[in-house]
This record gives structure tokens, C-alpha cells and sequence, in this order.
């Protein structure tokens, strides 16, 4: 009998992913992770993670399966808030989830669940797995929720194929109304819990405060710059190569304090993030001002006039060789060589067609329309069909 390790969150989708296993006669074990300790700075009555462990320990007492909690919080203090603090220090945006998921949740707790004897580990995602043979090899591949509202496959973009092998998706081919009503007709005490927002694991964070521990706030200014500004209407110059072309378009615009006027103040350009609206407290302007830009360094805060603005798009975007990843190995391009794909740079964003261009120090993505606030420290995601194949982070 194969056993497989369950992460039990306390949630709806892991309860039902571990019943679900149980029916199919797997040897299941449910595991909590518990990965924060701070109260001081979670939203205290949005499911701390106690009352968590809580219902994942009854949910397993329901199944009739063991139960464990592993304390994770050094390994993800190490790996995900403190990447996380430099990231935006930095002036990137991180994607907490993408990186619980490579570093925690298939990598340590995917070891603790192996030196557990475990065959599989398994995770209430909303995405599927499905493995082929290519030249005698087995390959793994990783596809798209069946639900089309809550297909997850983008946070689990960074995953190898070592990974893969090892992961199990039992609620893939489920849509979310179903999984609830699993829930209910088992009794389990999490079918009616909301979805859980915020960081993976950690509840509802306020991501203001949780980052002043680390990052002082600094008063600077708030600059508006005109949807009229000269650098959105220069002509596009003439290029003797694609890959030039690709570099310019990929690159953001460079503004000045002089470019536009000051608005007013904010307490820190680390805390915003591109494509931001709430929180920058100025009023009176015809639409709401929008993040265009930040600059840690002069700590500055672009902003621009409703969501239209030109500051806010562009559709080419550059991933460096470090920063690149394939699932499918055996897919990865060669310099020189171009792919088809769709793609999405955030969750939630409906695919959209564009072309990868493999060139020496990385990968140039051209979409096919202009794309909404490109993010750097942000995961774009390219997919074949509803077959993820490969990411990487945003230059």
C-alpha cells in the first residue's frame, strides 16, 4: 500500500484531498505545518493558525487518519520573510505563495514526509498531474485546475520535475462546489470554512506592519506624471536586430522628480508596489492615481491618472538565466530559439498569447497585448495548451 503525506492546512480543499486519497486506498497521513509564530501582526480573528491545526487535527480524526504538526517556521522565517523583506527592499515585489510552494511545501516538508516513508506528497491544489513517455523517459507534467475559477498551477510554477513526481493533486479534476459538498456529505467541520486570504500559511497578514519591523518608514514624495508626459509619445526608433528591439520595449520608463508635480507625501516607496491604487491618501484628482513607479533609492512614488495610463503598460518583459525555470526540462529553449505560448504574470490573469524569445543572458516574453503593471520580483508563467511548462521571475 503506497502511503502519502497530506498537507493539512485546516482548510476545505487539504480535507477533502485527504478523503478523497483515502478512498483510493492510499496509506494517508496528515500533516500540519506550521510556519508562524508572530500574533503581533496577523489580523487575530482571521483564522490564526491555531484554530487551523485545530480543524485539521478533527478533520483527521474524522478520516481516521494520524495526525502530526511540524514546526517549519525557522526553514520559512529563513526562506520566504526574509527573501521576502530583501526583495522589497530592493523595490521588487516577491509572490509569497510561488516561493512557500518551491521552498516549504515541496522541498522541507517534502523531505520530513520522505524520511516519514512516504510514496507521495499531497496538496489541496487546484491543478492537475499527468506524466508521459518521452525517448524511454518518464516526464511529469503539470496542467491546469479543471476548475477554470480556481485553477492554481501558476503558484505552483516553480516546481522540477524531482518534485512532480513525488506530488499528488487529489481535488485537480474537482470544481470548488463539489469539494464542499464532499465536505458536507462527510461532515467534515471544514466544509463551510472561507477560503483563506493572505500569505500561504500565515493568515491574514498586514503586510504594512509586518514589513515595518523590518523596514523603517521614510517620509518622500508622491509624484504625478502626465498621461501626455513626451517619453509615452516618442516614436519607436528603427532596430538592426530583434533582440534589440525586445531589450527597449522590455525596459520601464525612467522618470525624474522634475517629470511631473508633487501630490503628497507618503512613508516609505518600499511599501508600494506597481499597479497599486489604495493607500496613497491623495484626493481630488479627476480618476484615482495609480502606482506607475517606485524608486527606493530616492524613495519616490510615481503615480499616474486612472487605470488607463500609459505609465502602467507594456508587453515585452526580460527573465535573467538565474531566474528562469522549466518544468519541462526537456522543452527548455537554446539561444536563438522562439515558443509559442500563453501566459499570465499574476494569478488569477486570463492566458494570454505571446512569444518567448530565448536569447544569451536570458528570456525576452513579447505578449501579444499590452500588459497591466509588469512587476519585478512578480512570476510569469507559460503555459501550452493548459500545460504549465515553464516560469520565471521578472527582471
Amino acid at each position: 500500500m503506497k502511503r502519502v503525506i497530506v498537507g493539512l492546512s485546516g482548510g476545505v480543499d487539504s480535507s477533502v484531498a485527504a478523503y478523497l486519497l483515502k478512498e483510493q486506498g492510499y496509506e494517508v497521513i496528515g500533516l500540519f505545518m506550521k510556519n508562524w509564530h508572530d500574533d503581533t501582526v496577523t489580523i487575530s480573528d482571521e483564522c490564526p493558525w491555531l484554530e487551523d491545526s485545530n480543524d485539521a487535527m478533527l478533520v483527521a480524526d474524522k478520516l481516521g487518519i494520524p495526525f502530526q504538526t511540524v514546526d517549519l517556521s525557522e526553514q520559512y522565517k529563513e526562506r520566504i520573510v526574509d527573501y521576502m523583506f530583501d526583495e522589497y527592499e530592493k523595490g521588487r515585489t516577491p509572490n509569497p505563495d510561488v516561493l512557500c510552494n518551491r521552498e516549504i511545501k515541496f522541498d522541507v516538508f517534502m523531505d520530513i514526509a520522505l524520511e516519514l516513508g512516504a510514496d507521495y506528497v499531497a496538496t489541496g491544489h487546484y491543478c492537475r498531474k499527468s506524466t508521459i513517455e518521452k525517448d524511454g523517459e518518464e516526464i511529469h507534467q503539470l496542467l491546469a485546475g479543471a476548475d477554470g475559477n480556481k485553477d492554481q498551477s501558476y503558484f505552483l510554477c516553480q516546481l522540477s520535475q524531482k518534485q512532480l513526481a513525488k506530488a499528488l493533486f487529489p481535488i485537480g479534476e474537482l470544481i470548488k462546489p463539489e469539494v464542499r459538498e464532499i465536505a458536507k456529505a462527510q461532515d467534515l467541520i471544514t466544509a463551510d470554512k472561507k477560503d483563506s486570504q493572505g500569505l500561504c500559511f500565515i493568515g491574514k497578514v498586514r503586510l504594512p506592519e509586518f514589513l515595518q519591523q523590518q523596514l523603517k518608514p521614510k517620509e518622500g514624495n508622491i509624484i504625478e506624471i502626465d498621461s501626455e508626459f513626451k517619453i509615452y509619445n516618442q516614436p519607436k526608433p528603427t532596430f538592426d536586430s530583434k533582440e534589440k528591439e525586445l531589450e527597449f520595449l522590455s525596459k520601464k520608463p525612467e522618470y525624474s522628480v522634475s517629470d511631473g508635480k508633487i501630490v503628497g507625501k507618503h512613508q516609505g516607496a518600499h511599501y508600494f508596489t506597481k499597479g497599486q491604487r489604495k493607500g496613497l491618501g491623495v484626493g481630488g484628482t479627476v480618476e484615482p492615481l495609480f502606482v506607475i513607479d517606485t524608486d527606493v533609492n530616492e524613495n519616490v512614488i510615481y503615480t499616474g491618472q486612472g487605470k488607463q495610463h500609459p505609465g502602467l503598460y507594456r508587453n515585452v518583459l526580460f527573465v535573467s538565466n538565474e531566474e528562469l525555470h522549466w518544468v519541462r526540462t526537456d522543452l527548455a529553449l537554446k539561444e536563438g530559439e522562439t515558443m509559442s505560448v500563453l501566459a499570465r504574470i499574476r494569478y488569477r490573469q486570463t492566458l494570454d498569447k505571446a512569444t518567448l524569445h530565448k536569447v544569451a543572458s536570458g528570456l525576452y516574453v513579447e505578449f501579444e497585448n499590452n500588459q497591466s503593471a509588469i512587476t519585478e520580483g512578480q512570476f510569469v508563467a507559460w503555459y501550452l495548451g493548459d500545460e504549465l511548462v515553464g516560469s520565471g521571475v521578472i527582471s
